[in-house]
């Protein structure tokens, strides 16, 4: 069953079709890649799925809803949450507050009774904290709740947004090339990570070049190239397509 679906999507900068009528579907519970050179529009399809960017042509559906055309809180509320490719964190605010963040569409009590410390404001306050915490511990920066976002290192920052992307509890997580800075030992524990999300009954959609994750967790691939969608289907099949091969290392080698 699709989770996701994505028909005929197009977006245009000026004389630029950034992305052509791409179509595919991200099945629910599995990991999803999409791939392609530099400019392959990737990252715009993106934008256009979370609202971010308004598409100019075609219909994005989550859960069997439209969402086509909503803003991007609209989209979070929808259960769909996102990492950068640029990490983007607030980085005079605590490694804890920058996942709390997080939490605010999942927050019942609301603002009235947090800013006046009412009990049920405080009760609240108390089990966001604890989510927020499991989060850090299950990704192994719990020691770091209270140290500011900025002074971390690089992998630890794409942690802490990885954090805040889970703390909104999505059913669909977006990430942008999330291994992009990593080293390998980094890039395993990455895939390690993004397999038990997926394992916890989160469906995972990621932008990626790096090849050996793509093809180590993903269950189908979606290729990209000028804005079009060239191939999809599983690893085996998207290494052994000539398409692919001529677009990634050219037509010598396919």
């Amino acid at each position: 069953m699709a989770l996701l679906e994505v028909r005929e999507l197009s977006r245009s900068f000026g004389g630029l079709r950034a992305v052509n009528a791409v179509s595919f579907d991200v099945a629910d519970g599995s990991i999803t890649a999409v791939i392609g050179p530099n400019g392959a529009g990737k990252t715009t399809l993106f934008n256009c799925i979370c609202g971010s960017l308004a598409s100019d042509a075609g219909t994005v559906q989550f859960d069997g809803r439209p969402i086509t055309g909503l803003p991007p809180h609209r989209v979070a509320g929808a259960g769909i949450a996102r990492t950068f490719q640029t990490v983007r964190i607030c980085g005079h605010m605590s490694v804890l507050d920058n996942v709390l963040l997080g939490r605010h569409l999942r927050s019942a009590a609301g603002m009235v009774a947090g800013m006046l410390a009412l009990r049920r404001g405080r009760r609240e306050q108390e089990q966001q904290r604890a989510v927020a915490m499991g989060l850090l511990e299950r990704l192994g920066i719990a020691g770091l709740a209270d140290v500011p976002a900025g002074g971390l290192a690089f992998g630890q920052q794409r942690a802490v947004e990885f954090a805040r992307a889970l703390a909104l509890e999505p059913r669909l997580l977006l990430l942008d090339e999330p291994a992009a800075g990593l080293n390998m030992h980094e890039s395993a524990e990455l895939a390690d990570l993004i397999r038990a999300t997926r394992d916890r009954g989160i469906t995972v959609l990621l932008v990626e070049h790096d090849m050996s994750l793509v093809m180590g967790i993903s269950e189908h691939i979606v290729v990209l190239s000028n804005g079009q969608r060239i191939a999809h289907g599983p690893p085996r099949e998207i290494q052994r397509n000539p398409e692919v091969v001529r677009v990634y290392l050219g037509d010598e080698y396919a």
